[in-house]
C-alpha cells in the first residue's frame, strides 16, 4: 500500500501532454502521505509547469515551474524554477457541509465570482487555486468568513501573490 497522494486523474487539454512530478513531503509537513503526484506540463531541460494545486504539499501552486529529477523511474521535484503567482489555499469541510449543499454554495460562489477554482480529493478536502487576477485580501477574506461560520476550516499552502507592506511600515 502506497502512501502517496494522488491528484484526481485529468485528461490533458489542448499543447504539451502532462505528466505526474512527484513531491517528496518533508516529514515536518507529513501528515497522511509521505508524497503527492501533481500534473505538469513537460516544459524541456527538467522543467515542469504544475497544471493543479496541490493538495498536501506546501510552498507551490497552480503554473510555478519546477525543476525535477528522475528518481526512481519517477520525475521528483528538486525545486522551483519560477512562480507562477498563483496561491493555493486547502479547505476541510466541517461535518455536515456537502459541495453541492447550500451552505457551500453560499459560501463558494462569491469566491467563484472572484475567479477561484477547486478540486476535491474527497468529499471534505478540497485544494483552491487563486489566480494572480485576483485580490488576495478580498478572497481571503471570504475565507476567513467561511471559517468563522462554520462552513470550512482553511490553510495557506502558498502564497504567491504580492502583498501591500503593513501599516507603518515604508
Amino acid at each position: 500500500m502506497s502512501n502517496e497522494k494522488k491528484t484526481p486523474d485529468r485528461k490533458p487539454p489542448g499543447g504539451n501532454p502532462l505528466a505526474k512530478v512527484r513531491f517528496e513531503i518533508p516529514q515536518a509537513d507529513q501528515r497522511d502521505f509521505e508524497s503527492e503526484l501533481v500534473w505538469a506540463e513537460f516544459l524541456g531541460s527538467n522543467r515542469y509547469r504544475l497544471r493543479n494545486s496541490p493538495f498536501a504539499v506546501f510552498g507551490f501552486s497552480c503554473d510555478d515551474e519546477v525543476l525535477a529529477v528522475e528518481k526512481d523511474g519517477a520525475m521528483v521535484v528538486a525545486g522551483i524554477y519560477l512562480r507562477g503567482g498563483h496561491s493555493t489555499y486547502r479547505l476541510s469541510l466541517a461535518e455536515g457541509v456537502d459541495l453541492g449543499g447550500s451552505r457551500f454554495s453560499e459560501h463558494w460562489l462569491p469566491m467563484e465570482r472572484l475567479g477561484c477554482t477547486y478540486e476535491n480529493a474527497n468529499s471534505r478536502l478540497l485544494s483552491i487555486d487563486v489566480p494572480p487576477s485576483v485580490d488576495i485580501y478580498k478572497a481571503y477574506s471570504l475565507l476567513e468568513l467561511g471559517e468563522k461560520e462554520g462552513v470550512w476550516d482553511f490553510e495557506e499552502a502558498h502564497c504567491g501573490h504580492p502583498l501591500r507592506p503593513m501599516n507603518g511600515s515604508n
